[in-house]
């Protein structure tokens, strides 16, 4: 088969695989209909993560079930499937506390599992699920081609984004900040709206992630950043700042934007990975009482729940995606995520 392996700095290729096969009575072999690429698939393509040798990559995918393992239960061959972005078994105490991206046995795609065998990448034609009982979710029967690009983005992207609301406490009648106009920035305020949020302020300066951000509710934007965008956001609040801020960036500059907007009293949910030098300012929350939680989303556990409302059309992230490429411009695809001309991309394969 063919896979994604990325082999140094902006050499992303397209190689010839072995094809993946049953190798625990646990897995199953899905045939990939859809993957995407990730922002954070780009520190490796940017040279920020050092790749030491090829390797594959990918980890948002979904697609149909080709065969399974003997002690597999929860999903059978032809069973249309949403792989979130982390391996889990859902039997380990993190797992049953809903915090499946901590699971004792997880794993990531393109890595090396429990077990020592590889879970290919999501960038691929076919992947090896380890523990499919504990990572897929069915969808109950073969979905509509116009389904696709929302049920894919709940491998990641709107999870991480809901992970970020709840985090921050959004409730219904909230005033919510959200912090970054990437994939997930845009899936948070549809997170924020689902909860019940009055009003958002996005902040964004991109015209096209603009456009996105008030399809998905927004009901401000704010282009400004650093002390003006704290400002603007302030004069837009009456000087009270915001109930819930989403950072969904990661730099020490978005997460002290995050700080700076939210009232006295008020919640950060963070969910952006990261960067060299990310910090919060500790005396400043401390000294007006913001909370702050968040972290690598568990997104197995809020899958059904956002799964149920997606089929009933009551929740449609699937616009995020403003590109979609075969998998054969997989090259082309990672080019135009780094250039920002795509906001996400989608890979058919």
């Amino acid at each position: 088969m063919r896979a994604t392996v990325i082999y140094g700095p902006r050499d992303i290729r397209l190689d010839e695989v072995p094809d993946p096969a049953i190798q625990r009575p646990t897995d199953a072999i899905v045939r990939v209909t859809a993957a995407c690429v990730c922002g954070s698939d780009l520190w490796a393509y940017r040279g920020i993560e050092e790749t030491r040798r090829p390797h594959r990559i990918g980890h948002e995918f979904v697609g149909v079930v080709e065969a399974v393992g003997a002690e597999v239960r929860s999903v059978l061959p032809g069973d249309f499937v949403i792989a979130p972005f982390a391996i889990s078994d859902g039997t380990c105490q993190h797992c049953r506390n809903g915090i499946t991206t901590s699971c004792d046995r997880g794993g990531w795609w393109g890595a090396r599992d429990a077990d020592g065998l590889l879970a290919d990448g999501g960038q691929g034609e076919a992947v090896r699920v380890p523990y499919a009982d504990g990572t897929l979710v069915a969808t109950p029967e073969a979905p509509e081609p116009a389904l696709i690009p929302g049920l894919l983005a709940l491998s990641d992207v709107m999870g991480t984004g809901h992970h970020a609301a709840v985090s921050a406490r959004v409730t219904a009648g909230s005033t919510v900040v959200v912090v970054g106009d990437g994939a997930v920035g845009l899936c948070a305020i549809l997170a924020a709206r689902r909860l019940g949020a009055e009003r958002i302020i996005a902040m964004s300066r991109h015209a096209p992630r603009q456009r996105v951000a008030l399809g998905f509710g927004a009901t401000d934007l704010v282009a400004e950043r650093g002390e003006e965008g704290v400002a603007r956001v302030m004069d837009l609040l009456g000087g009270a700042g915001a109930d819930a801020t989403l950072e969904c960036v990661g730099t020490r500059e978005s997460m002290l934007q995050a700080v700076d907007v939210t009232r006295p009293g008020g919640s950060v949910g963070y969910v952006g990975v990261p960067s060299g030098g990310a910090e919060f300012p500790i005396r400043t929350m401390f000294a007006r009482n913001v909370n702050v939680a968040g972290g690598v989303a568990p997104v197995r556990a809020y899958l059904p729940d956002l799964l149920a409302d997606v089929l009933k059309g009551q929740l449609d992230p699937g616009g995020v995606f403003d590109l979609v490429l075969p998998l054969t411009e997989v090259a082309d695809a990672y080019a135009a995520m780094d250039s920002r001309t795509a906001i996400k991309v989608m890979l058919r394969t």
